[in-house]
Formats: structure tokens, sequence, C-alpha cells
């Protein structure tokens, strides 16, 4: 008995499997209905691991190339924003209107009223 727990490993020991039991139809007759049963689930089986790789691999090209778009899209946004400010200036409100924050300024910093001084206490004696 096999501990297989892959796919790959599983659809392996069943294959050789249903080798050994074709080798040996004459003498198990009784079990030529689930070895039939076998061959074809074997079959979809195997199949359904061909599709599983295919796409797979679909999926890792495919996120190769977002990665890609991505950055372009990145890119091109940062261009045409720094476009926007340079046309309509970057203390203008019109460029918040494409998502972007006009520079207002910086606030100023007031001076906290000084804090009245108070006498160390002395230690009680």
């Amino acid at each position: 008995m096999s501990n297989e727990t892959t796919y790959s490993g599983t659809l392996g020991d069943a294959q050789r499997f249903q080798t050994s039991l074709e080798g040996s139809v004459s003498q198990i007759p009784h079990l030529e209905a689930g070895r039939v049963v076998l061959g074809e689930k074997l079959g979809v089986a195997q199949d359904l691991a061909k599709q599983h790789a295919a796409v797979t691999a679909t999926k890792q090209d495919l996120s190769l190339q977002l990665k890609v778009a991505i950055s372009d899209v990145r890119l091109l946004a940062t261009v045409l924003r720094k476009g926007v400010k340079q046309h309509f200036g970057s203390r203008s409100e019109k460029i918040a209107e494409f998502g972007l924050q006009p520079f207002r300024g910086r606030k100023s910093k007031t001076d906290p009223a000084p804090a009245p001084e108070t006498p160390p206490a002395s230690p009680a004696t």
C-alpha cells in the first residue's frame, strides 16, 4: 500500500497498479469490472492533471504580464499627474478634480504660551 499524497505521486502509483492488474487479468477475473472503471477514472484524472499544469503555467505567464502592465500604468499615471500639475499649477484648486492635492502652503507654527515656572518644591523637614 502506498502513502503518496501528491497528485502526480498518486497518479503514478495508480498507473503502476493498473498495469499490474492488466498483467493478472486471468488470475483475478472477478475484479475485471473494477479494473476497467479504474482505467477510465485514471485516464480522466491524468487529463485533468495535464490541464491543471497547463493552467498553472498560463497563470504564471499572465501574472508576469500583469506585473509589467501595472508597472507601465503607474509610470504613465505619474507622468500625466506631473503634466496636470505643470499645466494648471501646483497651487490651483483645479487639480483636485484629478485627485491631486493642491499646494496650500504650510501652516504657520504658533509659539505656545510659555508655562509659568513653578518653584521647585523644598524637601519636607
